[in-house]
């Protein structure tokens, strides 16, 4: 891993596991380019940018004012992750409260606390004078504000609530952690236990969960929205002694973007107040985002030959168009005959399951589609960036793609190669056109190490899957489903990647194949 740079975050696509950069908190130190990775490029704006416009949402309906549940003297937990505005949303609700009349007492605990390090603060509003400690005791927290999940689910800050007492109100967007960024094996935790934690220890029943950053990035384009939504949703659902006036007055009085979160604020309300408002902006986002599979007729031939239903037809639909463009019909009639005959044998001997061909079609179809040099070609090609951004900068831009081929590695040269789009794309297309030359004795690339790897592992796969057909049945199946699943380990580029097959090989032999 070249990069710490938590902007550096894992994604889970159709494809399995990868990696985006989060470019609204990206802080431009660059080092993700440093990495093996074929897919990253740089642009360089020619002109002046043309000035992007915030999205300009507004809560346009009259709110109705919650009930207050929880003492007008009341205590306030706040935790979250460094850079995302914890401190500010506590330093926010103590000026409300003071605007309002009453007495405060706050604490920022930041510790060594950077970006993504957890943060956590105290608050305390009455309406006497505080003579006590500044800092929320154990179980003393009537509101509990989680602005990440997984900090908000620390044992040490859960100490804080009570389960007669503590009203919580948390994100529930999934923030990568270090180790998430840097290892594949880190995987987020299931979302329902740790929401269980935290039900547990408060008052389940007048618990709000938001998806804050998805919400933020849908109606502001921006992640920084996100915890004034939770503020605001923790307001509706009357966990804050602080009227509405205050709080948007505290928010002007702060002079940070304040019509962004100012809206924000009342678009939390608002999730409280109609639970499906919000609803249905998450199935708009999602749907926004997913890619649609023209099937020609010639794949559509193919496809129709496995008699596939269900996922497993929904899986082989987007792989075969793939894996015809990645290398041609013969290619791709390969991969659907074997998954045809692993769902054969499964239905055989284990009927009604698919796990074990719906694995094979996702693993196989992984091994097949390696990224070689013709394949990260075709993929740079398949979309026009220069088009993309034309409207964001009309001036023009200048595209340079980041690229260590394995050929040039083995010659010494340590560094990536930047290279203009202009040009290059003239070499991507002619690499293209040549990509019938994979794994022939005319290979250019075929000769390197990991180039060799890549193709024995399809043959070996294979082997390993008709091994575990030959004496497929209900006893043996789950063990089959565990190898027809280990080539997802085999991820990274290069040395990384050649390493991850020995663990692959490794685990092949645990299994006892």
């Amino acid at each position: 891993m070249n990069s710490n740079c938590l902007s550096v975050q894992p994604v889970e696509t159709e494809f399995g596991r990868k990696t985006q950069i989060h470019q609204s908190s990206c802080n431009k130190d660059y080092s993700c380019l440093r990495g093996d990775c074929p897919s990253f490029v740089t642009v360089v704006p020619l002109g002046t940018p043309k000035k992007k416009e915030r999205k300009k949402f507004a809560v346009e309906q009259a709110l109705p004012e919650p009930v207050l549940k929880v003492n007008s003297d009341a205590s306030i937990f706040m935790t979250g992750i460094g850079g995302t505005g914890v401190v500010t949303v506590n330093q926010i609700l103590g000026t409300a409260a003071l605007l309002a009349g009453k007495h405060v007492r706050g604490l920022d605990q930041t510790g060594l606390s950077q970006k993504g390090g957890p943060v956590v603060s105290h608050l305390k509003i009455s309406d006497r004078p505080i003579d006590v400690a500044n800092k929320v005791s154990a179980g003393e927290a009537d509101c509990y504000l989680g602005f990440d999940v997984l900090v908000a689910t620390s044992p040490q800050n859960l100490d804080h609530a009570g389960p007669e007492k503590t009203i919580a109100v948390v994100s529930t967007s999934k923030v990568p952690t270090g180790a998430m960024v840097t290892s594949t094996d880190v995987q987020f935790p299931e979302t329902q236990g740790l929401l269980d934690s935290i039900n547990r220890v408060t008052r389940k029943d007048e618990n709000v969960y938001l998806d804050a950053l998805g919400l933020a990035e849908t109606l502001f384009d921006d992640h920084m929205a996100a915890n004034l939504l939770v503020l605001g949703a923790a307001y509706q659902a009357g966990a804050i002694p602080v009227s509405e006036t205050a709080i948007e007055e505290a928010i002007a009085l702060n002079g940070v973007s304040v019509q962004m979160n100012t809206q924000a604020f009342r678009a939390g309300r608002l999730i409280v107040v109609d639970p499906r408002w919000a609803a249905s902006l998450r199935k708009r986002r999602i749907g926004a985002v997913e890619s649609t599979y023209a099937l020609t007729a010639e794949a559509r031939r193919l496809i129709e030959t496995t008699g596939a239903t269900g996922e497993l037809c929904r899986l082989i639909e987007i792989r075969v168009p793939e894996l015809i463009a990645y290398q041609d019909a013969r290619y791709a009639r390969t991969y659907v005959d074997f998954v045809r005959r692993v769902a054969a044998a499964e239905h055989a001997a284990v009927p009604g399951e698919t796990r074990l061909s719906e694995a094979v079609a996702r693993h196989l179809f992984k091994l097949m589609a390696y990224k070689d040099e013709y394949e990260v070609a075709r993929l740079h090609l398949k979309n026009d960036l220069t088009a993309q951004l034309a409207d964001e900068y009309p001036g023009g831009v200048q595209i340079h793609y980041q690229l260590h081929p394995p050929l040039l590695r083995a010659m010494g040269m340590e560094k990536k190669l930047k290279l203009g789009k202009g040009w290059f794309d003239r070499v991507f297309r002619m690499l293209v056109g040549m990509r019938r030359l994979r794994g022939t004795a005319l290979d250019p690339f075929g000769r390197a190490k990991v180039r060799r790897v890549e193709r024995e592992l399809i043959d070996e796969y294979r082997a390993l899957v008709e091994k575990a057909l030959a004496g497929l049945s209900p006893d043996s199946y789950e063990r089959a489903v565990k190898l027809a699943n280990l080539p997802d380990v085999i991820r990274g580029y290069e040395d990384i990647k050649l390493r991850n097959v020995e663990r692959f090989r490794h685990e092949v032999r645990g299994l006892g194949f």
